[in-house]
Formats: C-alpha cells, structure tokens, sequence
C-alpha cells in the first residue's frame, strides 16, 4: 500500500513559514527600493527578466536542436513488444479518472479495449465521482465487463490525483505497473506490451516511462493547430533531450508508466497538486531514479474552446507554481538531490514559463508604449546595456522563438501548419492571460481543480 506522503513534498499547506517570511522580506525591500528610486529599482527588475528571457530562449533552442538529432527516446519495435510470452507480462492497473463526462465513455471504453494486454494480466478501473451519477449511468449502460467501476466518496480536495490514490487502495499486491490515461485518450495497443519489455531490459534505476502525447483533432480550429505545435515540440524534442542530459523530468498527466512498488514508496499522488504528474516526476528524481521516453503515441482532444483551454491551461500554471513552492522548501537539498543544470531547468519549467508569461505582458506594455511615443522614463529603465539587452529579446529573442515553432511543423510533416507558426504571437498571449488566472487562483483557491471539458471535438477517428 502506499506510504504517507511526507509533510515536506504536500502542497496542502502551500507556503512554509520561512517561504512566507523571505516573501514578505522581498516584498519589502523593492517596495523600499522603488519608494527610494523607483528608477533604478525598475532598470534593475527590467534587466533582471531580459536576461532570464534570453537565458531560457537560448536553452529552449538548444534542446529542441538536441530533440532533433535524436534524444533519448526508447523505441520498441512489434517484435520487441511481443518477445515477453503473455504468461510473463507483468500485472497493469490502468487508471482511467473522469468527472462529468457521460458522452465520452464510450470513446474512452472504445480506445482502451484496443489495448493488447491479456486480460489476467490486466486490472481496469474507471474512476467516477460518487456525485457523477449521469456518467456513472453511462458507464453501465456500457455493460462492459473487464472494466471495474471505481467510486470515490465527494470528500475534498476534489481532485484528479485523489481519485487515483483512492482507486490504487483497491488492486490486489500483484500489481507491477500502473498507467494513466485520461477521458480523451486513444492509446497505442502496444503501448503496455512496450512499457513492459523497456522495464525488463532497463536498469533498475529508471522508474518511469513517459509516452508521448499528440491530438488527433490538430486541424479543427486555429487554436488546436497551436496547441499541437506545442505539444509536438514538448514530447517530441525537449523531453528526449532533458532525457539525453539527465535532467528531471516532469511527468504529463497521461500515458505515464510508474512501477507501482516506487509509486507507493514516495508517497503516491499528491491530492491537493493540481499538476499532480510533475511533481511525481521530480519526487522520484529526487530519490535517484530516473524517467525515459517511451515512442509510443497516446492520441488526445486539443482543446478546441478558447475558454476551456484557458480554464486548463491556468490549472496547469498553478500546478507548476505549486510544484517550484513545495520542492523549493529546502533548496541546498533539493541541489545535493538533483544537480546544478537538472536544478536550473526544473526552476524554469516549474516557475520560469508561467511567471515569464505574466511578465510578457508588462513588456509588450513597454513596447506599446515605446511605439507609441517613448516616455522621457525610458531612459531611466533603460540604461545602455539594459537597452541594447531589451533590443535584442525583442528581435533576435522572439526570432527564435518562432522559428522554434517553424522547426517543429516542418519536423513534424505538417505544413499545414505554417500559417499557425507564424501566427504564434497570438498563442504567446493567451498563454499570459492563463498564466495571470494561474497567479490569482495560487493565492485564494490554490488546490482547486478548474474542469476540463472533453469531446468537444468535431472529429473523433474511428
């Protein structure tokens, strides 16, 4: 069973005292600061986040060129899948979390009876919210028998990492590996055979296989054309190259393969973490095991609703925030456990992409402003160095960016997607306007778990 998750790594009780008082202790001093020169003290933050912004830029690109050649991606081939006899294929749970969700059951039912597993070797549980009663009825009305029916009390945080510990109380000691796929999942068949035969041949350190996660809806609207491209560039080129370099890697919330015996031994999910899959991934880097990227393609729904996405994408800043906030409590530790450059990356995935989205706006307001008649106190912001520094984001920074999201459409045999790349400014903003929900929601309702509607696609692959 698994064991409490320790006091240190729950964000139920998000701000230590210390982290409260170095807040306050920051807090105070820019205040201070800017009352004394708030020139300066602006010139100073400004410099502070052009160089952040052009430091992550750059390593953003290193790792999708070091993406491109290659990473380390783990690849099974149909026979490699099949060589473990079934009567030696380890025992799976598959955890299959939905809420509110009755017309996508028999799309998420559909795309899991594909999977080529011996069913002796296979322990299903669909898990539903004793309040869900309409996708519960579904869900019966399916009559399907290697699926077992999983109710989770309402009892808070009302989360999806809850659920799953709950429904991880209930398989027998036989289970080896655990997997997760969400509500608009259509999985590889051969994803389980996969994840099985990479365990068997990798060293006892890896605890973690990490598929990769693609949309079969990319085409419906401009916005699942961005998403796609995102997604693309994040599975397929930086995770096999934080891989490559030994770095932590944050888990996505599907398609994760864990061995069940070292998910109960870090505690399991974090119930009140709303990116309850990247902080599992550094709690297990942190105890000196490492994740691999499987080759194997999970199929989701890109969000195709403005507003949805963005009541997803502020979930998962939170998460991020939530995450950096808890495994930042005992920083000299968190070194000694992970590195210098693993550590750096963590802090700028975690903290860096959703503060630095925040921040976009306060530039492009500089840059408006700029345009727009170039106020005498620019000159006060924007010593020389901090200027020419500024200048420099501002075109070869975002130059990069795109051509990022250009590299990535071309790599992936999408030109269809050209129009998307270039467009991608538009996407940078939403993500800010999800970024600023994010910091509003971590201070008033931090473990909240903002829903996620799926199947609003046009377009479902049979």
């Amino acid at each position: 069973m698994p064991t409490q998750l320790e006091d240190e790594f729950s964000a139920q009780r998000l701000w230590t005292r210390p982290q409260r008082i170095l807040g306050v202790v920051l807090a105070v001093g820019i205040t201070a600061a800017a009352i004394y020169n708030w020139s300066d003290t602006l010139a100073v933050l400004v410099t502070i986040a052009t160089v952040y912004f052009l430091l992550s830029t750059v390593d953003r690109a290193y790792l999708v060129f070091r993406g491109l050649q290659g990473g380390r991606r783990v690849r099974v081939t149909q026979e490699q899948a099949y060589s473990i006899p079934d009567e030696d294929l380890p025992v799976y749970t598959v955890l299959l979390p939905a809420y509110r969700e009755p017309d996508i059951v028999a799309t998420l039912l559909d795309g899991v009876s594909r999977i080529d597993y011996p069913a002796d070797k296979l322990d299903v549980y669909l898990i539903l919210e004793e309040d869900d009663q309409e996708t519960i009825a579904a869900f019966q009305a399916q009559r399907v028998h290697n699926v077992n029916l999983v109710v989770v009390p309402p009892t808070l945080p009302r989360t999806k990492p809850k659920a799953c510990n709950y429904a991880m109380e209930l398989p027998s000691e036989r289970s080896e590996y655990v997997t997760i796929f969400d509500a608009d999942d259509i999985p590889d068949p051969l994803q389980l055979r996969k994840a099985a035969y990479t365990f068997a041949n990798a060293p006892d350190d890896v605890a973690a296989l990490q598929g990769t996660l693609s949309y079969y809806n990319s085409e419906q609207n401009l916005l699942t054309r961005w998403f796609s491209i995102e997604y693309d560039q994040w599975f397929s080129y930086v995770l096999p190259a934080l891989s490559e370099a030994n770095c932590v890697i944050p888990l996505g919330g599907s398609s994760n393969h864990i061995k069940t015996a070292l998910l109960w031994e870090v505690g399991g999910w974090d119930p009140y973490n709303v990116t309850e899959d990247a902080d599992l991934g550094i709690r297990l880097a942190r105890r000196g095991y490492r994740t691999l990227m499987l080759d194997s393609v999970t199929a989701e729904e890109a969000n195709a609703d403005w507003l949805n996405w963005l009541r997803q994408r502020s979930r998962w800043y939170k998460g991020y925030l939530q995450t950096f906030i808890v495994h930042s409590r005992h920083p000299v530790k968190l070194f000694r456990e992970v590195g210098f450059v693993p550590l750096l990356r963590m802090i700028n995935i975690t903290a860096g992409m959703p503060i630095a989205c925040m921040i976009n706006v306060a530039f492009w307001a500089l840059i408006v402003l700029w345009y727009g008649g170039r106020p005498a106190f620019f000159d006060s912001i924007f010593p020389n160095s901090t200027y020419y520094l500024s200048l420099l984001l501002f075109t070869a920074g975002n130059a990069i960016a795109v051509t990022l999201t250009l590299i990535t459409t071309r790599a992936s045999g999408r030109p269809q997607w050209l129009v998307a790349a270039l467009l991608i400014p538009g996407y940078w903003l939403l993500q800010a306007i999800g970024a600023i929900k994010s910091g509003v929601q971590l201070i008033y309702n931090p473990s909240y778990w903002e829903k996620t509607e799926h199947g609003l696609s046009r377009k479902v692959p049979k």
